[in-house]
């Protein structure tokens, strides 16, 4: 019997991360710390595991990268489907050191509608315990859902208010709910201000907030905050 097999007592786990990047100018010192972290997700999340005998049977990440459909619609919604780590890992790395902090206009961003096509993602259905977790970074708040619904690029199935989006992410016994109840978690490193401090963190369930500054880089802590929030609830 493989050590893997030991730790599982034979449960099979999944995880499925998306994470919803600020690429616009201010991010620069954040991003890159993002960049480094997420690069070293799969590894660390395994010996946090393992530590408590356990493993992950597939770990995948899913990355949203946004600026703002009203500064420049073309590059303001940049993402890959999931990528399964490590076997696409490759893929991954490519993809996230290839997000250069850019634009951004004015101060609030398209970061809601990030976290609506993050919630809508095709999430794994199948094996025994499932995680789906949604990690946003940004230092801005947030424009109100469908301000730039009238520009080309702007995603058709978009919710066209926070209340809708909230109705997808849903709540116990919730008929609406895209997200399955029991694997859903929110992550916020984003300002203390609305739309993020409130009504989200507020309002929302299974869901954390650490409140970001602009312009301060990610701390080592908040990865390892991300980290064991996924350890300790499989």
């Amino acid at each position: 019997m493989s050590n893997i097999e030991q730790y599982q007592g034979n449960l099979q786990y999944a995880v499925d991360i998306v994470l919803c990047v600020d690429a616009t100018g201010s991010m620069f010192p954040v991003l890159d710390n993002v960049k480094s972290s997420a690069l070293q997700f799969h590894d660390r999340l395994n010996d946090v595991m393992a530590k408590k005998g356990k493993a992950i049977s597939q770990l995948r990440l899913k990355v949203i990268a946004f600026r703002d459909f009203g500064d420049d619609a073309s590059n303001a919604i940049q993402q890959t489907g999931f990528l399964r780590l490590p076997e696409q890992g490759r893929d991954f790395e490519e993809f996230v050191r290839g997000i250069d902090a850019s634009g951004g206009g004015d101060i609030p961003e398209s970061g809601l509608e990030a976290l609506a096509l993050a919630i809508n993602s095709p999430w794994e259905q199948g094996l025994d315990r499932r995680r789906h977790v949604i990690v946003m970074f940004t230092d801005a708040p947030a424009h109100a859902l469908g301000t730039h619904a009238s520009v080309q690029s702007y995603p058709a199935d978009i919710p066209r208010s926070l209340d809708e989006l909230f109705e997808q992410w849903g709540y116990a016994r919730s008929q609406t709910a895209v997200m399955e109840q029991s694997a859903k978690r929110l992550v916020l490193f984003a300002p203390d201000q609305a739309p993020w401090s409130d009504p989200i963190a507020e309002e929302w369930d299974l869901t954390l907030h650490f409140a970001s500054k602009a312009g301060q880089g990610l701390e080592e802590f908040e990865m390892d905050e991300i980290i064991e929030t996924i350890a300790n609830s499989l």
